[in-house]
């Protein structure tokens, strides 16, 4: 309703259109401040048909003005005022290609409409289009905005630096600091400028910048999560702790928080992670993260079915996961099904050959089902991207004894002993008895 009364204040004073939010590449068309046009004045009195369709869009009436329009650029079709009016209705009836199609031919008619630029990047990347949204925002960033004043070019450039973020978090700074230089910094540039650091490494300056955020608003959640995120980070498990229940009094069903939370309790190994997992799941049953995290912290905790169930369910939807694969064949080894454990094993190995914990998991189930030659294969193949461990050369030393290659047995067992320095007592003496045996 502010927009609208907004809108309807400034059409009365200079006879304009709705421009485009000032709020992020997100926001629709219709949320934002209206703005006039930058186009060159024309030289005849605006058609009675548009001044007619622009008061309709002034009062949100769009069904009013798209007949206008429509009616008119039928006769007038390069009239880059009426055809960027056109994209305008289009696009606050979220009819986006039309509104593209229109935003594109009001360019076409007007190559230098600051407006009509903006709001076909801005569209387009609300669409995701990043690669196509990019270049109409650069351009509207060159151009003069006119009457519609620097806060409209500064959200060009905002927009901007939310494409460059994943590919150059450098340029996307640049872009932010530019947008700064034409309006005052907002509660999202503040995040955007503490994600953008975090991103280069720069973790001193994002906890700055989030601090900074919670100073002037402690109860922001991406402020919280992404300092909590820090935290966690660095292994600073009794800080993010106090953080996130802090942030948790005041937004406890928020999901991000609540997982942050269970992170830390699970690292912190309190038992209290599991029934907020739990919780968490059954509010997002969909939620792959949520229900893989539940899925470990089950496992950890000895529920092995009812973590291998969540396996189970997500490898319904990614059958091809090495990750997922590995953590179900393990699941079914602590529960003793060894032969279905050797065929998950066996594909997590044939999708990625150089998953070192898929090679393992293979060892060790096919030993247990009697196949020490495929036990040294998949031993073979692990040693080419893990190092080797004491549990590891037992096993070596297990398949050549079942094999009974003497030597390579009796080699292995003393590797073992050496790596094992009595941590593993009853293997050590098991691998003494063998040694006796195989050295007579």
């Amino acid at each position: 309703m502010l927009r609208i009364a907004f809108f309807a204040l400034l059409f009365a004073l200079i006879s304009r259109p709705a421009l485009i939010s000032a709020q992020d590449s997100t926001s629709p068309p219709a949320a934002g401040s209206p703005q006039p046009s930058s186009e060159p004045a024309p030289p005849q009195p605006i058609s009675a048909e548009v001044v007619a369709a622009e008061s309709a869009i002034a009062s949100s009436d769009w069904t009013t003005a798209e007949s206008k329009l429509d009616s008119y650029l039928l006769t007038h079709p390069a009239d880059a005022r009426a055809l960027f009016d056109a994209g305008y209705v289009a696009d606050a009836q979220n009819r986006l290609d039309d509104a593209a199609a229109l935003y594109r031919r009001a360019i076409q008619a007007n190559p230098k409409s600051f407006e009509a630029h903006l709001s076909l990047g801005l569209l387009l990347a609300r669409q995701n289009k990043l690669d196509e949204a990019r270049p109409e925002l650069a351009v509207a960033t060159t151009l003069d905005p006119g009457v519609a004043g620097p806060e409209l070019k500064a959200r060009a450039w905002r927009a901007l630096a939310r494409i460059d973020r994943a590919s150059d978090p450098a340029v996307a700074s640049n872009d932010l600091l530019q947008a700064l230089r034409l309006s005052p910094e907002t509660p999202q540039d503040t995040l955007l400028a503490a994600e953008l650091a975090e991103q280069a490494g720069q973790n001193d300056a994002a906890e700055a910048a989030y601090r900074r955020m919670l100073a002037k608003d402690p109860h922001s959640a991406p402020a919280n999560a992404g300092l909590a995120h820090l935290l966690i980070a660095r292994k600073q498990y009794p800080d993010a702790e106090t953080l996130l229940r802090a942030a948790l009094s005041n937004a406890p069903d928020d999901p991000t928080l609540n997982a942050q939370l269970a992170t830390v309790l699970v690292a912190e190994d309190k038992a209290e992670a599991v029934p907020l997992l739990q919780k968490l799941h059954d509010a997002h049953p969909a939620d792959p993260a949520i229900t893989h995290m539940l899925a470990e912290v089950l496992a950890v905790a000895g529920d092995y079915a009812g973590s291998d169930q969540l396996y189970i369910h997500l490898l319904a939807a990614n059958p091809q996961d090495v990750d997922l694969l590995v953590a179900h064949g393990q699941n079914l080894v602590r529960q003793a099904q060894m032969e279905e454990a050797v065929k998950v094993f066996d594909k997590a190995t044939q999708i990625d050959p150089a998953n070192g914990d898929a090679w393992s998991g293979l060892a060790f189930a096919a030993f247990r089902t009697s196949h020490p030659d495929v036990t040294l294969h998949a031993l073979t193949m692990r040693s080419r991207t893990l190092p080797e461990n004491p549990a590891t050369l037992f096993l070596w030393a297990q398949a050549y004894d079942t094999l009974h290659q003497k030597p390579q047995a009796a080699a292995y067992y003393h590797r073992f002993l050496q790596a094992a320095a009595g941590k593993f007592p009853d293997q050590e003496w098991q691998a003494r008895q063998r040694l006796q045996i195989l050295e007579k």
